[in-house]
């Protein structure tokens, strides 16, 4: 285990700037640590992560480069050649952005980024996440995380050139049961409403009452007086749950300059018709992404979205479904409405917010609008992010490269101690259950549990038998191997019995690991793909995000267990 200490730290701060007043804080000085452990160690993420990170060569042609400071001047070069980073479009993607703005305060970081999209040495480095009701699990800091530190990293390596995290809003999903709620200290706090089309689009309806159920769920501390007036300014100040997002993530890491892309809009859709009509018209993207996706799985990987022959929505107010192309007409499922190809042609350059792309699609448009380098992403996102270099090379758009997301895991000092009373490594953490219990009984049994230099030791006796019965009479061979085996068993029963008493013997350190185990890791799942930061917030206050950026490196391809 590799373990890497950093200093104390005594710095100010800015996270957040509201509609009403701008939140400061002082961290305080305290010795912070994190450790690190393999990804492939963990038992969490898939063989296409693993071989990714690996570099195998199976997984090569999947993917345009590997993500590295040295790659990164490669990506520019053939970056800057592209439509996105034309001057005349920079001028008008900033402008863009800058009016979506109007109704959150913008921090100063965040307008002198939007603005350095105008220059032709600025790319951004993007991430993006589904609008879950207050950022949903802890990896939604996480990608953020990432590409703020990818940036600085960046800038370090290239300073002539600009580096400006995006997140990506996915407004245009309609997962709303996926978004509508969290976890806070084990239990769930839901939004219930009537969902239906783009959930960007919904009214933040009925969140009154969510914000009654956080202010009794965090109590009356200075920390939860923070995380209650966070949700009341982004939900009940803004009238849908695009904007409330905006509030949100703008609150949280605005002066780190984050610039937060809603691709529901207009005149982005603009830029992306032209592809779309290639999608409506020859059904490109189901032909190469197919014959990619085949590819993929005959090298060993799983195919993580199923490409349809027409990979857009038709969106309108309530209304997200599929377009489905039959004997020369388009029809939007599970609707009344269908479209000659003269009229639909004319609705996608008429209103082209009308029409969204599908996630296999939402790469494509991304990668048309933005100068952009690399995507960060969860393991899930990388494998559909796979199945589309050939797509992306076919229409003539650079292919990004593709980081994984930083993923950690929030230990607190107390619980750190425990563990370590526990004579146990932090690699110990991801075990099963029973190989937790196996590990705890090998340390602490003060008889040897592991039969395998008796079984050695068999295995000699009986290469002795084998060579004795070959010179004797070699059908005795059968009888010899038969016996070998039934004296092997033996031993391996033995072995399974004083396991078991010395697991009854030391049940106490078993249970005591186990509880903490479960509470490290809810529902069996990683920590990031269940909590929400606002229990972290509550224990470690305004220092949550600020160690966050101070830990996580992007570029360090180990999953992090991080000190509180």
């Amino acid at each position: 285990m590799h373990v890497h200490r950093h200093t104390n730290i005594n710095e100010s701060f800015r996270i957040g700037i509201g509609e009403v007043r701008i939140f400061t804080f002082q961290l305080q000085p305290t010795h912070m640590s994190a450790a690190y452990v393999p990804y492939s160690k963990t038992g969490f993420f898939s063989k296409t992560v693993c071989d990714y990170l690996a570099q195998a060569e199976s997984i090569r042609p999947f993917y345009n480069r590997f993500p590295s400071l040295d790659s990164l001047g490669e990506q520019i070069a053939e970056k800057e050649q592209s439509k996105a980073c034309s001057p005349e479009w920079r001028k008008k993607l900033a402008a863009n952005l800058l009016a979506a703005y109007s109704t959150v305060a913008i921090s100063e970081a965040t307008q002198n980024n939007i603005e350095l999209l105008t220059a032709s040495n600025s790319f951004t480095i993007t991430t993006g996440h589904q609008l879950n009701l207050f950022t949903g699990p802890l990896y939604f800091l996480y990608k953020i995380v990432s590409v703020i530190n990818f940036c600085k990293q960046a800038k370090d390596a290239y300073p002539k050139h600009e580096f400006i995290p995006v997140y990506w809003m996915a407004t245009e999903d309609h997962d709303f049961d996926e978004i509508n709620y969290f976890n806070f200290k084990g239990s769930k706090i839901a939004w219930n409403r009537k969902d239906g089309g783009a959930v960007g689009e919904l009214t933040t309806e009925g969140l009154e009452e969510v914000a009654e159920v956080i202010r009794a769920a965090t109590g009356k501390s200075t920390q939860a007086a923070y995380l209650q007036e966070l949700f009341e300014n982004a939900y009940l100040k803004h009238t849908d749950l695009a904007a409330a997002t905006r509030y949100l993530a703008n609150a949280l890491f605005a002066e780190q300059g984050l610039v937060i892309v809603d691709g529901n809009n207009s005149e982005l859709k603009k830029t992306f018709a032209p592809y779309a009509k290639r999608e409506l018209l020859s059904q490109t993207g189901h032909e190469v992404i197919t014959a990619s996706t085949e590819k993929l799985v005959l090298s060993g990987y799983k195919q993580q979205v199923h490409p349809r022959e027409i990979n857009l929505f038709y969106l309108d107010k309530g209304v997200r479904e599929r377009i489905v192309a039959q004997d020369g007409k388009f029809y939007m499922n599970d609707t009344d409405l269908v479209f000659s190809e003269e009229e639909i042609l004319k609705l996608l350059d008429s209103n082209p917010e009308k029409f969204s792309p599908n996630a296999l699609l939402r790469p494509l448009f991304q990668e048309a609008i933005l100068p952009n380098l690399c995507y960060i992403g969860g393991g899930g996102e990388l494998a559909y992010w796979f199945q589309l270099k050939a797509y992306f090379e076919t229409v003539g758009v650079v292919f990004p490269m593709l980081m994984l997301r930083n993923s950690a895991l929030l230990i607190t000092e107390k619980q750190i101690g425990k563990w370590e009373r526990l004579d146990l490594d932090i690699e110990d953490l991801f075990k099963s259950a029973d190989n937790l219990a196996a590990r705890l009984v090998e340390i602490h049994s003060s008889l040897p549990v592991n039969f395998d230099p008796q079984k050695e030791h068999l295995k000699k006796q009986f290469e002795d038998l084998y060579q004795l019965a070959k010179q004797t009479d070699p059908s005795f061979l059968g009888a010899v191997a038969a016996q070998e085996k039934k004296q092997i068993n033996g031993l391996k029963n033995l072995e399974k019995r004083l396991r078991k008493a010395e697991k009854r013997n030391h049940n106490d350190r078993i249970i005591r690991a186990q509880e903490l185990q479960a509470a490290l890791f809810p529902a069996g799942s990683l920590q990031e793909r269940n909590t929400n930061f606002s229990d972290f917030y509550l224990e470690v206050g305004d220092g949550l995000i600020p160690l966050l950026i101070k830990e996580l490196d992007p570029f360090k391809s180990e999953f992090s267990v991080i000190r509180l």
